[in-house]
């Protein structure tokens, strides 16, 4: 039987969630306070640890420090408000398995307890794999451009980047992701897509290693007729498709200067001017980036803005082979 703890000072709360937790096969101990819960943790064994980040004496990033700092294999699930959600990743990169938001919903809680044992179990998490493609299959329909054949977690590493793509599409945090060539940029940018609040809006990729300096505005921004030699009629770019949405721009560190400034502007005022235009037209889209090169390097060489850079590092996630 697995052992879990909860470290809730709502007492109430932990209460109902104890009882649930019982019902459903689990052992459970309770701890109103933090330091309680270090208690706890200090002197028994947990399979896993559900704790409310904010709690009366202390806050979850302590819990967590605790349980990296002593090694201790407990996997933990912090309870969340929608809005500490950003806090939610801030700890998810340091070492908590993932989080829960409130109101608390049963399913949601079970399934996510179970993945937790299961990887603190089984490394290889061969049972988590389908679970995670089934979810991901429900948030994105029967959209065809989503190829859930690559969502298959073989290691622990491909599970920890899963749950972290999880839990940044529930935010419209901007996303740098870091890969080489061939690793799958384009399809953790759907995922995050189609498991985000946008999903029924559209993903639009674009591959800015194959746009020249003179389309490239084009391309992303639109042009009316007339604009430049050959624009024959109106075209509308990408970011006026993707509104709504989510753009994903591949290999941003090939745009050149310029086309970079007129970025900056789009991702600042969140409105785009088509060449030969002087109409602003708002959109709403959510940016995702790839660069199979640290975009701080090419900061450093000059060859990308700092500030555009700083908008697009609310969150980045490096693909490994």
């Amino acid at each position: 039987m697995a052992k879990l703890l909860i470290i809730e000072d709502d007492m109430d709360t932990s209460a109902l969630l104890s009882r649930f937790l019982k019902k459903n096969g689990y052992e459970v101990a309770i701890a109103n306070t933090g330091n309680k819960g270090i208690n706890f943790l200090s002197s028994e064994n947990f399979d896993v640890v559900m704790c409310d980040y904010r709690l009366g004496d202390m806050d979850g990033k302590k819990i967590l420090e605790h349980i990296n700092q002593t090694g201790n294999a407990a996997k933990l699930i912090f309870i969340t408000g929608y809005s500490d959600i950003k806090v939610a990743v801030e700890v998810m990169k340091n070492g908590a398995f993932d989080y829960v938001t409130k109101p608390l919903l049963p399913e949601e809680i079970l399934l996510t307890i179970k993945k937790a044992i299961a990887e603190k179990n089984n490394p290889t998490l061969s049972g988590i794999a389908a679970q995670s493609a089934e979810k991901v299959k429900k948030a994105a329909g029967n959209t065809s451009a989503y190829h859930l054949k690559y969502i298959e977690a073989k290691s622990k590493i491909a599970a920890e980047m899963y749950r972290q793509i999880d839990l940044v599409a529930q935010t419209n945090y901007s996303v740098i992701i870091y890969g080489e060539s061939g690793t799958g940029k384009e399809s953790v940018a759907a995922r995050i897509h189609y498991k985000s609040k946008r999903a029924d809006a559209p993903f639009i990729a674009v591959d800015c290693g194959a746009l020249s300096k003179e389309l490239a505005g084009s391309e992303l921004f639109g042009h009316e007729k007339g604009a430049y030699t050959g624009a024959a009629g109106s075209k509308t770019g990408c970011f006026e498709l993707a509104n709504g949405g989510t753009i994903f721009l591949d290999e941003i560190a090939n745009l050149s200067y310029d086309i970079q400034v007129a970025l900056l502007r789009v991702v600042q005022e969140r409105k785009i001017k088509k060449l030969g235009s002087e109409r602003e037209i708002p959109v709403d889209v959510r940016i995702i980036v790839a660069s199979n090169e640290r975009l701080d390097d090419a900061v450093a060489k000059g060859k990308f803005r700092e500030d555009l850079f700083y908008r697009f590092n609310e969150f980045g996630i490096t693909i490994n082979r």
